[in-house]
C-alpha cells in the first residue's frame, strides 16, 4: 500500500456526534476516521485523515496533498461557502477531488446551498450522512483506476 489519499475535514467537524445531531447524526469524527481507514485499506490505499478549524491550515494541507496524495476527499464544512483561498489551493491539484457533505446542502438554508469548493471538485457527494465518506473514497479510487498508468 503505497498510494495515499488525503481526507481533510474543516471547521466544527471535530464536534460530529455532539453538534446538531438532528442534522449531522450521532457518529463521531473518530468513528468516521475508522470508517475511512477501513475503506482505504480495502482499496489498497493509505489514509491521511485530518481535521482543522483554521482556513490557513486547510490550505497548507491541500498544498501538501499536491505532492503526497493520489487523491483528496474533503469535507470543507463552513469553508465551502466563503473560502477563496481554499478554492484557489484546490484548483492547483491534478488529483481527483471528492467534496463531501454530511447533509444535503441543497436542502438547507440558502447560505449553505452554494459551495465554492464544488468549482474545483471532481465530484460532490452530499446528503448521505457519514456514509458519504465511504462513497467519496470509492469514487476517488475509481477515478484513479480509470487513469492510464
Amino acid at each position: 500500500m503505497s498510494a495515499t489519499i488525503y481526507i481533510l475535514n474543516g471547521p466544527n467537524l471535530n464536534l460530529l456526534g455532539v453538534r446538531e445531531p438532528h442534522l449531522y447524526g450521532a457518529t463521531t469524527l473518530a468513528q468516521v476516521e475508522q470508517l475511512c481507514r477501513g475503506v482505504a485499506a480495502e482499496l489498497a490505499l493509505r489514509c491521511e485523515f485530518r481535521q482543522t478549524n483554521h482556513e490557513g491550515v486547510m490550505v497548507d494541507w491541500v498544498q501538501e496533498a499536491r505532492e503526497k496524495a493520489v487523491g483528496v476527499v474533503i469535507n470543507p464544512a463552513g469553508l465551502s461557502f466563503r473560502s477563496i483561498p481554499l478554492l484557489d489551493a484546490l484548483k492547483t491539484l491534478h488529483q481527483p477531488i471528492a467534496e463531501v457533505h454530511v447533509t444535503n446542502i441543497h436542502r438547507r438554508d440558502e447560505l449553505y446551498q452554494k459551495s465554492l469548493v464544488s468549482l474545483a471538485a471532481t465530484g460532490v457527494i452530499c446528503g448521505f450522512g457519514v456514509h458519504g465518506y465511504d462513497m467519496a473514497i470509492r469514487a476517488v479510487a475509481h477515478q484513479l483506476a480509470a487513469v492510464p498508468a
